[in-house]
């Protein structure tokens, strides 16, 4: 006699049972795979065997055995240890990533953390009091880790931020013999005053921040500023106690000191650019009328005379469009604004076309040359070379004009004592030269190599105020500095962060 057949449910109980409750939930007619979240035909005990060893469900099991492990490792640590590791790494998590901490409490977002993550999602608090030191102290160990019996350079700049403070931030490198250094982050202060005094100030404090048992003098071979008369006087009062140090004032600053002797020779073009950029500034109806008449040209450019070569990049734009940027601005009624007025007036002039083709057969190399030096990793030859080009093509240029500008960027250069023991370094790593004089005396020759990399711009501590700016936006005025410090610091030297 055939057997008979068990009701549907008693089948399904069994088959869960069989194959495992914590796998498989049983719900009257229905075989649910928990792992894979799909129905499986109960019909077949085939059906259940073929599932199992789908990639799909080996996957699922493997994921649940690596979080059973992960969760026994997390139960171990707070058996040893009162901090969470997923609270340490949540932190850290949304530093790095600019999320502010008040995101947290967010209701949606608790509920979507705690749902996937099966986590107790901490509060902003929480992580503000008790884990925010350790995620800045940790940084700071690794970054002590990863210069530890290096040599390196150091870069400082100040700002003033939203609040109204002189803000100074300090990077340093590694330098290496064979390869580009590692950059990092490693103080932001406010200033009391902008003078040499407290920038060497912060200089040692900054190094006594990686070094806390003495700073290692020695291993401090570079600094780099802007040439700033205080920054100037305050390289040269720090090489008494650092007397390897070469202080180097930034190479892609002065190109940008030389462009604004251009902008200074051209004050017509000046006064086109900073016309028409008033004119469709803040006018959505000007923009349209713009974007209307010359649909595939860009907008007129928005240079700001303090960012490395805008200018003159603005002049190429003008130079390239300039037929279009009279038709449209010949459109607009001169008694709307009195940037139409005056920009119409300087348009027309004989001297713009000529002026225009002038600045881009001429200057272009020294905004083609800012970018260049931007560039990382690069090797101090390599940054030299790119000077140097500058150099013959500005000689190149005729008329009074080209002779100023020229004259401007010899000058700029020869102020630059740094840049010029440098140039002799990398001279004698080339195998170029072997004249050693005029180095500093406690340089010893072991030191030179380690200048094969070196850089020539302070771009990177540029870098890190613009991420400064992003921080400190409108609505998150209340940061305390001590804290933004601490953010600030993750974010920079958070790998993928210092990809920008």
């Amino acid at each position: 006699m055939p057997k008979d057949k068990q009701s549907l449910s008693r089948r399904l109980k069994s088959l869960s049972s069989e194959f495992g409750e914590d796998v498989f939930s049983i719900d009257n007619v229905v075989l649910f795979c928990k792992l894979c979240e799909v129905k499986v035909d109960p019909e077949r005990r085939s059906s259940i065997t073929q599932h199992i060893k789908t990639e799909k469900h080996r996957r699922a099991v493997e994921r649940k055995i690596n979080q059973k492990t992960a969760n026994s490792q997390q139960l171990l640590t707070n058996l040893t240890s009162k901090k969470s590791t997923f609270n340490m790494d949540l932190c850290k998590a949304f530093i790095s990533a600019n999320i502010p901490l008040n995101k947290l409490q967010n209701t949606e977002f608790r509920q979507f953390l705690q749902l996937y993550t099966q986590k107790d999602v901490p509060t902003e608090s929480t992580l503000r009091k008790f884990y925010l030191d350790d995620c800045y102290e940790e940084m700071m160990k690794n970054i002590r880790q990863r210069v530890f019996l290096k040599k390196i350079w150091i870069s400082i700049d100040e700002t003033t931020d939203a609040e109204g403070r002189q803000i100074a931030n300090a990077i340093i490198g590694t330098l290496e013999e064979d390869r580009a250094g590692d950059i990092f982050l490693l103080n932001t202060d406010a200033l009391e005053k902008t003078n040499h005094s407290t920038v060497c100030k912060f200089f040692d404090k900054s190094l006594s921040i990686l070094w806390p048992d003495g700073i290692k003098h020695d291993d401090v071979l570079l600094f780099l500023s802007d040439a700033a008369p205080y920054m100037v006087k305050c390289g040269k009062s720090l090489n008494a106690l650092y007397s390897k140090m070469v202080h180097v004032t930034c190479a892609a600053h002065g190109l940008h000191r030389t462009a604004e002797e251009v902008r200074g020779q051209f004050s017509t073009i000046d006064k086109i650019i900073s016309n028409v950029k008033k004119i469709f500034k803040k006018s959505p109806s000007r923009v349209q009328i713009f974007k209307t008449h010359a649909p595939n040209i860009p907008l007129p450019p928005e240079p700001v005379i303090t960012r490395w070569g805008t200018w003159l990049n603005a002049s190429i734009y003008y130079c390239e469009y300039y037929k279009q940027i009279c038709e449209i601005v010949e459109m607009l009624d001169s008694e709307d604004a009195l940037s139409i007025k005056i920009a119409k007036k300087n348009l027309v002039k004989t001297c713009v076309k000529s002026n225009l083709v002038y600045i881009k057969s001429n200057f272009k190399v020294l905004s083609d040359s800012i970018l260049k030096l931007q560039r990382k990793n690069m090797p101090l030859a390599e940054s030299l070379d790119i000077l140097e080009k500058v150099q013959v093509q500005l000689q190149m240029a005729q008329g009074y004009d080209g002779q100023k500008v020229y004259k401007k960027f010899e000058t700029v250069l020869n102020k630059n004592s740094g840049l010029k023991i440098l140039k002799q370094i990398s001279k004698i790593i080339g195998g170029e030269s072997d004249n050693m004089d005029d180095l500093h005396e406690d340089l010893a020759t072991n030191d030179l190599s380690f200048y094969k990399f070196a850089p020539i711009t302070s771009v990177d501590v540029e870098r890190s105020f613009s991420i400064y700016k992003n921080l400190l936006t409108d609505n998150r005025r209340s940061f305390k500095l001590e804290n933004i410090k601490k953010h600030l610091l993750l974010q920079c030297n958070t790998v993928g962060n210092q990809e920008g």
